[in-house]
């Protein structure tokens, strides 16, 4: 029998995945049991590397890193075809899906889901959008794909700036704190975007925000609980759309956001449904698309609920 698969990305966090990976490593063995590792060095090898081991008839495929590293993962899983069951051991700047699974960020608690977690069969979302060469592209993801502000803050994270935070700091510093920082820094600088959406079987809608989400599981930007009702087996989307605001209403609604309490306001609209696409509402602008806390293109992009894809290890319910 195969032995599970640990995909470690050690640029996660900052770099602090590779320098605490001996400590991780030593509570796998000692609370999960035997592993192979392998270790990512550029953007892409987690879907390559999983994706190869699912066709080795690898059964468990653990994830450790963020957002971007268990997408990676899911994606080379769901690519290969094979039934085979996503692990998280958590370590990386946004912690988003990890808490919607409700998987605690202390590794030997992560550590004990892995071992003794039940399986959980969940929907994944599939979006085809513009690549950054032009290209027609498709991926799936598990959290949340958005465009509008998301994608700039990500984008300002991803860049860092933020010297002036605790380097060795509590984990709040290098991720909630730093998405917040962007964020504020965003809705001073960034205008909203004019987009055409079309859910479903409705009639096409042009809208002024500033942001659009479609949302598999509640949480992105770094533990902002955007979508609080959305459900990982309903078979729909959670899309969250949020006016333009503009900067001060948004920093002052930013508190509703994080806690989830933001679908009352006004200027915020919440649906379900199962396909959702979006398109500049002028074909010259360029709108960047974010998805599990990447940036892989632009708009326009069709998204798709895909029921019941993925199996992953959670809490035993």
């Amino acid at each position: 029998m195969t032995l599970p698969l640990v995909i470690t990305n050690p640029s996660s966090a900052s770099g602090t995945t590779g320098t605490t990976w001996p400590r991780l490593a030593s509570e796998l063995r000692t609370h999960f049991g035997p592993f192979q590792v392998k270790f990512t060095e550029k953007p892409g090898d987690a879907l390559t590397l999983a994706a190869r081991a699912a066709r080795k008839k690898t059964t468990l495929i653990i994830a450790c890193g963020g957002d971007g590293t268990i997408s990676e993962v899911a994606n080379g899983i769901l690519g290969s075809g094979k039934d085979v069951e996503l692990g998280i051991l958590p370590s990386g700047t946004g912690g988003d899906f990890r808490r919607t699974i409700g998987i605690p960020t202390g590794a030997r608690d992560a550590v004990r889901i892995l071992r003794e977690g039940k399986t959980r069969l969940i929907d994944v979302g599939r979006v085809i959008y513009v690549s950054h060469e032009g290209q027609q592209t498709m991926r799936h993801f598990l959290g949340v794909a958005s465009f509008g502000m998301s994608a700039e803050v990500v984008e300002r994270v991803k860049q860092g700036g933020h010297d002036w935070l605790p380097k060795n700091g509590p984990k709040f510093f290098s991720g909630r704190l730093s998405f917040g920082i962007s964020m504020l820094q965003t809705a001073i600088q960034s205008p909203a975007v004019n987009v055409i959406v079309q859910l479903d079987d409705e009639h096409e809608r042009r809208l002024t925000v500033a942001n659009f989400c479609i949302a598999n599981a509640r949480y992105f930007g770094g533990g902002m609980k955007i979508a609080p009702e959305a459900e990982l087996n309903d078979g729909k989307f959670d899309v969250i759309s949020i006016g333009d605001l503009g900067a001060l209403k948004i920093l002052a609604n930013a508190p509703r956001l994080y806690a989830g309490s933001h679908l009352s306001m006004d200027s915020v609209g919440h649906a379900l449904a199962k396909k959702i696409i979006a398109r500049p509402s002028d074909k010259n602008d360029e709108i960047s698309l974010e998805v599990d806390g990447e940036l892989p293109g632009r708009l326009p992009a069709t998204f798709q609920i895909v029921p019941n894809a993925l199996r992953v290890r959670c809490l035993a319910r």
